[in-house]
């Protein structure tokens, strides 16, 4: 523990602003515990809170311009990537669009303080054309309430946070054993809670290829569009005499749905 204090300190900086760099980008280091450390050696007067607090947003809005400039110059694709490597593949886009469609741009404000939508968030503004600088200002915003939370709890709490620090470094291997025990455990039940999603959907799933067959053999379907509205506006095209029906507006627009044929839903 003495050696990373003593990392920290001497190349402080350059690491905070690297390890933000890096966790808004996607790479899987988390950068709260390292903004956590952060303000407590800030509070300690062994690192300058403003210069770190300043360097790591920076980072994070420089990563954040990358995703958004990509998102705007690539569409959807990048979050077809994004949501690959998800642990939650199935929703992060659904979820990331809800926030948009009822918050607009302030939903950048919370974006970083939601796990999965921080990475996501900054593309789908590119992909939805937001204004740069009007994603500049509330990502900038985000950025300064999620470093500001992170370092400031850190100065706060600095003489109780080392104290646990130094408690956790008598517990020894113990401790990081138990710590990588929980992460495994976490990351195997999402796989297992996906796989079994995947065999649900593969039951009643039809492919591109044997739907268009269908619909050119004139078989009695009916295809329902039900991408999210900000998802449709950003790519409009569908298939031929396909239903619009947002998942959000089943509930009101279902008796447009015939029930004498097979109904085919897709999304994206």
């Amino acid at each position: 523990m003495n050696e990373v204090i003593q990392f920290l300190i001497h190349h402080g900086y350059v690491v905070i602003f690297t390890w933000v760099l890096a966790e808004q980008i996607g790479v899987p280091v988390p950068a709260a515990p390292l903004l956590l450390a952060v303000g407590v050696l800030a509070g300690q007067g062994l690192l300058n809170f403003a210069l770190a607090f300043t360097l790591a947003v920076v980072a994070s809005l420089t990563s954040d311009l990358l995703w958004y400039q990509i998102g705007r110059h690539k569409g959807g694709s990048v979050l077809a990537l994004l949501c690959r490597i998800s642990l939650n593949p199935d929703s992060c886009v659904r979820r990331t669009a809800d926030l948009f469609y009822r918050h607009g741009a302030r939903s950048l404000l919370l974006a970083k303080f939601i796990p999965g939508l921080s990475t996501i968030a900054p593309p789908l503004a590119g992909v939805f054309r937001m204004d740069l600088l009007r994603f500049l200002f509330y990502d900038g915003l985000g950025s300064c309430l999620w470093v500001g939370l992170f370092a400031g709890l850190g100065n706060l709490f600095s003489d109780q946070i080392e104290e646990a620090a130094s408690y956790a470094t008598r517990l020894g291997t113990s401790l990081v054993g138990l710590v990588f025990a929980s992460l495994a455990a976490y990351i195997v039940w999402k796989y297992v809670q996906r796989q079994r999603f995947l065999h649900r959907l593969r039951i009643a799933r039809i492919t591109p290829e044997e739907l268009k067959r269908k619909l050119d053999a004139g078989e009695a379907l009916m295809v329902l569009d039900v991408r999210h509205p900000l998802e449709f506006a950003a790519d409009p095209q569908t298939i031929p005499g396909a239903l619009y029906l947002p998942l959000e507006d089943l509930d009101k627009g279902h008796p447009k749905i015939p029930r004498d044929r097979d109904v085919v839903l897709y999304c994206n």
